[in-house]
């Protein structure tokens, strides 16, 4: 019978560690970190509190579809909006308040309940199980987040945290999904250890494509990077054109309209130019994937980052390669609809 990771000694640990990163090429703190990410989705998604609960981001995408080749360290999840503001939803088909009044009003109701679930159901069993698995981990609270804080067996460069992220959203349904398991990576090396495994309603990779694919829309049309590792958007984008499902989310109509709905009324932006993003348009044959001038540069600066830390599991396209699989991404979805 395979023993679990989770119950051998932190020596013991460290040697399945180091030999699957010998034998895999990847560092061994990258696996150590996938193993506390594929540890938390279990734990979440097999409690009683999580069902409402939705996965989605490009840890979606690298651990369920398998579709993109890079370490993806955050856990992004969305809680039903049916299931934790009902009152609020009411009839709606498309969960969607119907004035910029009651999205504000919704938004901070939605908020306030969140906060209220992660301190009150999130935290508590997650500390309980953390605590039984890891004495030395620990569980930090923030906006919409939780930081779940393990004692790392292996060093990196300190650009990778020995902490998960998990980002709670509840302004949308998560829809449409479906359960998918997901596995360590490092299962692939040992496989006489039983490492954590777990099946979460998965974001379908469609929806995923059109959100990161408007998020890259408002960042040509900005110029301004939201986050460190934003690259990792056109990265993901290219990596679900090679899959096929670039193509699979350009036909998927309805679903491109569904987040074109909902980032206009819950992600109203601006360009740089002080006008209003039009998202309909951007699903509709306006759609900018690859930015000029100084944004292109910043952007190149954050993609060589992310290599240079080797969160990318295969050898990294150069820049503009990228950039002109992004090109081309934009121009095939704007002229299915001329």
């Amino acid at each position: 019978m395979a023993e679990r990771y989770l119950d051998l000694s932190h020596r013991d640990r460290r040697e399945v560690l180091e030999f699957a990163a010998g034998a895999s090429g990847r560092p061994a703190y990258l696996l150590e970190k996938d193993i506390w990410v594929v540890w938390a989705i279990q734990t979440l998604f097999e409690a009683p509190t999580g069902a409402p609960l939705v996965f989605k981001g490009g840890t979606s995408l690298s651990k369920a579809y398998r579709a993109i080749g890079r370490f993806s360290e955050d856990v992004d999840l969305t809680y039903d909006i049916r299931a934790l503001a009902p009152d609020l939803v009411g009839d709606s088909p498309d969960a969607l308040p119907t004035s910029r009044s009651q999205e504000q009003r919704w938004t901070r109701e939605v908020r306030r309940r969140l906060a209220s679930w992660m301190r009150n159901e999130a935290v508590p069993f997650l500390e309980k199980e953390l605590h039984a698995t890891e004495a030395d981990g620990g569980i930090r609270v923030g906006d919409g987040e939780l930081f779940i804080r393990y004692a790392p067996l292996n060093e990196g460069t300190g650009y990778v945290r020995p902490e998960v992220k998990l980002e709670f959203g509840a302004r949308a349904t998560g829809e449409p999904n479906t359960p998918m398991p997901i596995r360590c990576d490092a299962a692939d090396y040992i496989p006489d250890v039983e490492f954590p495994t777990a099946v979460p309603r998965v974001m379908r990779a469609e929806r995923t494509f059109w959100e990161k694919a408007t998020a890259a829309h408002v960042y040509c049309l900005q110029g301004r990077l939201r986050s460190d590792r934003f690259a990792r958007h056109w990265y993901d984008l290219a990596r679900l054109e090679d899959a096929g499902l670039a193509r699979r989310a350009l036909a998927d109509r309805e679903t491109a309209n569904a987040v074109a709905a909902h980032k206009a009324m819950f992600f109203r932006e601006k360009d740089a130019s002080g006008r209003r993003i039009d998202y309909e348009a951007a699903v509709t044959g306006g759609l900018q994937l690859v930015p000029a001038g100084d944004s292109l540069t910043t952007l190149a600066d954050d993609y060589a980052r992310m290599v240079d830390d080797r969160l990318l599991l295969e050898e990294a396209e150069p820049f503009d390669v990228l950039m002109d699989a992004c090109r081309a991404i934009a121009e095939e979805a704007n002229l299915l609809d001329c």
